[in-house]
């Protein structure tokens, strides 16, 4: 079923009989999804875009590419650098906004900018009723009712499929230094990203692979150069710092977290603390490994049919199974287990949205 508009959707989800698998640009797959295909690309276009406001309105199956070109021809962009999964999994598609909304994608910015919920203002969607609710709206000051814009971000249509999201922007900047540091381990290279997280220098990426921390500042140029120096006398201690600049390939590859793509790796994404990725690392042994976010997002590449969930025993955090054999979904399960009261919160939500649990049944859990 592919809705041309809201009302089509809202009228599909009411008349349906049975379970409804959502779907957005395909990019992610359909892994242990059941239920006749619910895809939303049909609903697609920028309803309105005030580049002096910093907002943008698009319908959700409108594809992220057609957002990021008409942000771009603004010198701006989506804060939050949202990540492209079709490398890492193989898949065709297009990735489309509300798919980026619906599973709350965020890359290395995250550190600065936030995630893609701090960015949305503003939803619209059909609820497992097929009543449309709106919530939020086109300025960043309004703020409605429950926060159901925060909610529906990375809810992974269990809640309701999305039709409409508005969005905060910001401006593009002017030059991007990365500073790098060869020959750390994950302990030196958490050490060393922590350091520089820690300073007034305003970090805006901080990634760790093959031995080698990176550390990105963004902005205008006199800013960056001063920043630069700052950080290298900080970062000293750690070893010999080098910088480049117009480093967006690279960032480009840790979003999408390209290090696997092409890969046999089963691909696991474990959020820790950075303060425990180290202790977490060192657990997973030989696994393949790209830190983000300071060490707070570890993807892990491990043999198939591993859980590395067992090596956050004791430690705080969670995972989630993105690339893997069918077996090991069904096996492992897809997200990490849910604890009992946030389980029960979770399902109190989707009966109050979803009463006859239709909507991606078994999506979160």
């Amino acid at each position: 079923m592919l809705p041309k508009d809201e009302a089509e959707l809202s009228a599909m989800v009411r008349e349906a009989e049975g379970p409804l698998w959502i779907e957005g640009g395909g990019t992610r797959g359909a892994v242990a999804g059941e239920g006749v295909r619910l895809g939303t690309s049909g609903m697609s276009g920028i309803t309105l875009y005030e580049p002096g406001a910093l907002t943008l309105v698009a319908k959700a199956g409108t594809p992220l590419a057609e957002v990021e070109a008409a942000l771009e021809a603004e010198n701006q962009r989506l804060p939050f650098e949202p990540m492209d999964h079709r490398g890492l999994l193989g898949t065709d598609g297009v990735p489309t906004i509300g798919g980026v909304v619906a599973a709350n994608v965020s890359g290395p910015r995250r550190i600065q900018a936030g995630a893609c919920r701090d960015s949305l203002i503003g939803v619209r969607f059909v609820d497992g009723r097929g009543d449309v609710i709106k919530n939020g709206g086109r300025v960043m000051k309004n703020v409605t009712g429950y926060d159901l814009v925060k909610l529906m971000a990375g809810s992974q249509g269990t809640l309701g499929v999305l039709s409409e999201v508005s969005f905060k922007v910001l401006p593009r900047t002017a030059v991007q230094a990365t500073l790098m540091l060869d020959g750390l381990d994950v302990a030196g290279a958490v050490a060393a990203m922590s350091a520089a997280l820690g300073s007034p220098f305003e970090v805006s990426g901080a990634a760790y692979r093959d031995g080698r921390a990176l550390i990105r500042i963004e902005g205008f140029a006199n800013s960056v150069d001063y920043r630069v120096g700052r950080l290298r006398d900080l970062l000293a201690p750690f070893g010999a710092v080098e910088v480049e600049h117009d480093c967006q390939d690279l960032w480009r590859d840790i979003a999408n977290a390209a290090r696997f793509a092409g890969t046999d790796d089963e691909v696991w994404r474990i959020s820790v603390k950075p303060s425990d990725a180290p202790e977490v690392a060192a657990r997973l042994g030989d696994a393949r490994l790209l830190l983000d976010w300071g060490g707070g997002l570890i993807w892990a590449g491990v043999a198939a049919g591993s859980d590395p969930r067992r090596a956050l025993g004791g430690v705080r955090g969670h995972a989630t199974l993105v690339r893997g054999a069918p077996e090991s979904h069904a096996r492992l399960g897809t997200f990490h287990p849910e604890p009992a009261p946030l389980a029960a919160i979770a399902a109190g939500l989707r009966a109050q949205f979803d009463p006859r649990g239709i909507l991606n049944p078994g999506r979160m859990g």
